[in-house]
């Protein structure tokens, strides 16, 4: 007998809640691309833990739903859609899910009731000045004295440290081995004395990333998941919770629905762009693409629903799924034309007191942002190379 979920009724339920409960002007705030503030973000996790749907995905015992791979994307799905803010993927779908693998139980006690709660802010200390792709040659020192480790280095491109509680990072605490053999992963309170957070304004003019330092930080022992020098085992399998996601098919529908808009809205020789050929021809290049990546999205989708190997060619879910993102953002540049190229500080502020939400603004912002999909979460450079290496045998 079938234990699927009726994903058409799943669907319904998600739209009447968003309809009902999401605020305003959040949703002003991310129709128009502008930066969700701290507080609009919390607004939005405490309405979904009262619905039980912030940490949906995780088993039941420890505050989730046990949803299934397809609800989660579904779900993904209609609240891009929606223009609902896009959850913290480092607190929810990687630290969560790790300590609920490696944690131990008073790790577990202490930090899955906040974050199932909306109430506790993680972020990922993982790349640093000289390790990033590389991750293994990171330098960042955890010295064991007594009941503490001492932490000293840096890292860089740490999304939202400067909103975090806490950071989940990996130290070097064995140099005289395999890189990859002297590393641990540590939980450190990010109140702790000695770190130093400086938020990096890209030039989108969003404060997205940050430097973080640590200056001979202690950090108690029972803060090490796992087993000293195991870290990198962990780092790695922590990135396996994401991977289906990779595709951002809720994201590029965002987008595609922000195109159709101001196709429709901007005028070119007396008609709507949407008519004229050079924006039509883009316009259904990119709408072919995404439903070809859902389609393919799907595919993934029906190997882990019936317990499959997902494989390495997974990969191209986040190759493809980054590309194209860019590629509606430069569309929606190009359409909104001299309108877009203006830049305003505080029309990127979520919680400001501008009125409509005009796309014009914050497109060129919007286009520098996705410049950084194609990076994070693994470049493109390394999806071919795993493509090639992994599934044709390059």
């Amino acid at each position: 007998m079938s234990h699927e979920p009726d994903l058409a009724a799943f669907r319904t339920e998600l739209r009447r809640f968003i309809r009902e409960q999401l605020p305003p002007d959040i949703k002003a705030t991310v129709r128009a691309g502008r930066q969700v503030s701290l507080a609009q973000f919390l607004r939005w996790h405490a309405l979904l833990a009262a619905q039980g749907w912030l940490v949906p995905h995780w088993p039941r015992e420890h505050g989730g739903q046990g949803w299934s791979v397809a609800q989660r994307l579904v779900f993904d799905e209609e609240t891009c859609t929606a223009d609902c803010p896009e959850l913290n993927s480092i607190t929810f779908d990687m630290i969560g899910p790790t300590l609920i693998r490696y944690g131990s139980r008073a790790q577990q006690a202490r930090h899955l009731p906040p974050i199932a709660a909306g109430t506790q802010w993680w972020c990922q200390g993982y790349s640093e000045p000289d390790a990033g792709s590389d991750l293994a040659s990171l330098r960042a020192r955890a010295r064991r004295q007594g009941g503490h480790y001492v932490v000293t280095g840096s890292k860089i491109w740490t999304s939202y440290a400067q909103y975090a509680d806490w950071m989940f990072c990996l130290v070097r605490t064995d140099g005289e081995v395999k890189p990859q053999e002297g590393i641990s992963f540590l939980l450190i309170d990010m109140r702790s004395p000695g770190i130093a957070v400086r938020p990096i304004v890209g030039i989108h003019g969003w404060s997205v990333f940050n430097e973080v330092f640590f200056d001979a930080v202690q950090v108690p022992v029972e803060n090490l998941v796992g087993a000293e020098n195991q870290g990198w085992s962990i780092a790695k399998s922590l990135l396996e919770f994401e991977r289906l996601k990779l595709a951002r098919i809720g994201e590029n529908k965002r987008r595609a629905a922000r195109a159709r808009e101001i196709g429709w809205r901007e005028i070119e020789n007396g008609e709507p762009l949407m008519r004229r050929p050079w924006f039509r021809r883009r316009y259904a290049d990119l709408q072919m693409r995404l439903i070809a990546l859902e389609a393919n999205s799907a595919r993934f989708i029906e190997r882990s629903r019936t317990g499959q190997p997902i494989g390495a060619e997974v990969s191209m879910l986040k190759l493809r799924g980054s590309q194209l993102i860019q590629a509606w953002e430069d569309l929606a540049v190009d359409a909104l034309g001299p309108a877009s190229l203006p830049y305003s500080g505080a029309a990127l502020v979520g919680d400001s007191d501008l009125p409509t939400p005009d796309l014009a603004p914050t497109a060129s912002s919007r286009r520098f942002l996705s410049r950084g999909f194609t990076i994070a979460g693994g470049s493109s450079e390394i999806q071919h190379n795993i493509l090639a290496k992994q599934v044709l045998g390059l």
